[in-house]
């Protein structure tokens, strides 16, 4: 509906890519529905993927002996987070939908992306124990993962090779977005792309644009154990 912010964090090195392909109908189909879209390109931008003294600006809460998570606390509540952090933050917290666009590397995201989470989600932004999962501090947002395999459904079957592509999922969907209080839409995935006809290809394309026409219908997965490993 018009008036919904989007925010793609996206993380592919070439924009002829799939996952290029993937991110610019996201774009197109969000932006015809009157929906503001933020695309993080996080290889265009050079994104910094390690968690470091340099997230911090001015002086350290301890000087001592660095605690990354309890520097970037003290930080967020100063307002002393490095721009680039700043940045993403103000991203998200504006965002009503995060979409992850991204290749599946070793059965979990590539490292520019899983540094986005490790930098971005700080505790007091993103979540401030007790309150993470249902009452995390990114609660009313939704998120959703879509991305492209190496291997084929049938190996990310339950009895397959790889095992369900749900138990990937968990540590993404359930221990990061969950945790900070976000509710997840089913994810998007297309399969062993490298290895189908042109034809099909232009298939997973075609279904992503119609998921998206309907997308703001969708009510979010059960957000327990039982989605992931029943």
């Amino acid at each position: 509906p018009p008036g919904r912010k989007v925010l793609i964090v996206y993380a592919h090195q070439e924009p002829k890519s799939l996952n290029g392909s993937l991110k610019r109908i996201a774009v197109e189909e969000l932006s015809k529905q009157g929906c503001s879209v933020t695309v993080s390109d996080l290889y265009a931008m050079q994104f910094e993927p390690r968690a470091t003294r340099n997230d911090i600006v001015g002086c350290l809460h301890n000087s001592e002996e660095f605690n990354y998570g309890a520097e970037t606390r003290e930080a967020y509540k100063r307002g002393c987070l490095s721009n680039d952090l700043i940045e993403e933050q103000k991203k998200v917290q504006e965002a009503d939908l995060l979409i992850f666009q991204f290749p599946l590397y070793w059965f979990s995201m590539p490292a520019i992306m899983k540094g986005w989470m490790d930098r971005v989600l700080v505790q007091g932004f993103a979540h401030e124990f007790p309150n993470c999962y249902d009452s995390g501090l990114l609660k009313n947002k939704l998120a959703l993962f879509s991305f492209t395999t190496g291997g084929s459904k049938e190996m990310y079957a339950k009895g397959g090779i790889s095992g369900d592509i749900r138990y990937l999922l968990w540590p993404m969907q359930h221990g990061i977005m969950h945790f900070c209080g976000v509710k997840v839409l089913a994810p998007h995935i297309c399969f062993a792309p490298e290895y189908v006809s042109e034809e099909k290809r232009k298939e997973m394309l075609i279904a992503w644009a119609q998921r998206l026409k309907t997308l703001w219908k969708e009510e979010p997965i059960n957000c327990s154990p039982e989605w992931y490993f029943k």
